[in-house]
């Protein structure tokens, strides 16, 4: 399956080393969380059930919940380990959304399909809804979510990239049929910790637990996580700047001819002609972005960061 941060067959395809390539192919936070300094034990030490109290504590403070949280490797731990945990039966994803979701079902055993509306999820045993979605930023009210969890046997909803938007949240209103995932790479920038929480029911939450062994995460994630997932500070900062890059960046977009499909503030998708093609030219300035099968007109790309936007705007000028 294709993702986006597969630079290293991009400079394949299209040459140069790594450290040559913008690489705007991801929805991850160019302005990272600065990681504090890390005790050493953070490294030498196997993490302790109060390491993780701690972390699990500082991310229901962080979501405004009240659910059991579950630390994984990112959300795509989350992803892949949610249904094997649970009886098989008929799961729908709401899409076109991130892959790895209809995916994770079918190699879980799940009877699998993906569906255009919220109203097609009714009666499904394991409903997921992307929200703000990937790629195209459609976004669902939380009372609409919360309504569709009666509907169905459980809703998965993937709050990858609702950092920036807190008010989409629905994590204060998990239940016995309603489950919320987060990345914590993506906002805070630091994708490479593999860090993601999944919010559950008491007795779901065990069986996650116990399905993920008893060190899901590293000792310098638990440490990174409790740290950033307190600062209130930078985390409203950091609200604030995306909002302006974002804004600066469909600027630029717009002076190209390209017209806006949606997206966050993390990334933005535009209808560009034939994606393919403007993806190889930006490829040929070593700027990577990202296209889709299921929408071949669409381009989706990342924030740079502040010393990539000159050349982004370089290569954006039309041939």
């Amino acid at each position: 399956m294709e993702h986006g941060g597969n630079l290293d067959g991009a400079a394949a395809r299209f040459g140069g080393d790594l450290a040559d390539w913008l690489d705007l192919s991801t929805g991850i936070n160019p302005r990272p969380y600065p990681i504090p300094p890390l005790p050493p034990r953070a490294f030498t030490a196997l993490p302790t059930r109060s390491d993780m109290a701690g972390l699990e504590d500082a991310a229901r403070a962080a979501y405004a919940t009240d659910a059991s949280v579950v630390p994984l490797a990112g959300a795509q731990g989350a992803i892949q380990l949610l249904p094997r945990v649970l009886p098989r039966g008929r799961a729908r994803v709401l899409g076109p959304t991130y892959g790895e979701h209809a995916a994770a079902c079918a190699g879980a055993g799940w009877r699998t399909e993906t569906v255009a509306t919220l109203d097609a999820l009714d009666g499904a045993d394991l409903a997921v809804v992307v929200n703000p979605n990937n790629p195209d930023g459609r976004r669902h009210a939380p009372e609409a979510l919360i309504a569709l969890a009666e509907r169905v046997g459980l809703l998965v909803v993937d709050e990858s990239f609702a950092d920036a938007e807190p008010e989409l949240s629905v994590a204060a209103q998990v239940s016995d049929r309603m489950v919320v995932e987060r990345s914590f790479g993506k906002f805070y920038g630091l994708a490479g910790l593999r860090l993601g929480m999944l919010l559950a029911r008491p007795d779901l939450a065990r069986a996650l637990r116990d399905a993920a062994g008893p060190w899901p995460v590293s000792g310098p994630a638990i440490a990174v996580g409790c740290a950033a997932l307190r600062d209130e500070g930078w985390q409203e900062d950091t609200r604030g700047w995306l909002a302006r890059s974002a804004a600066r960046l469909d600027a630029l977009t717009l002076e190209r001819g390209w017209d806006l499909v949606g997206g966050t503030t993390l990334f933005r998708t535009y209808a560009v002609g034939d994606a393919r093609a403007e993806q190889a030219r930006l490829a040929r300035a070593h700027i990577w972005t990202r296209a889709f099968d299921h929408s071949p007109g669409w381009l989706r790309l990342g924030l740079p960061p502040e010393d990539g936007w000159t050349r982004l705007e370089a290569a954006l000028v039309p041939d």
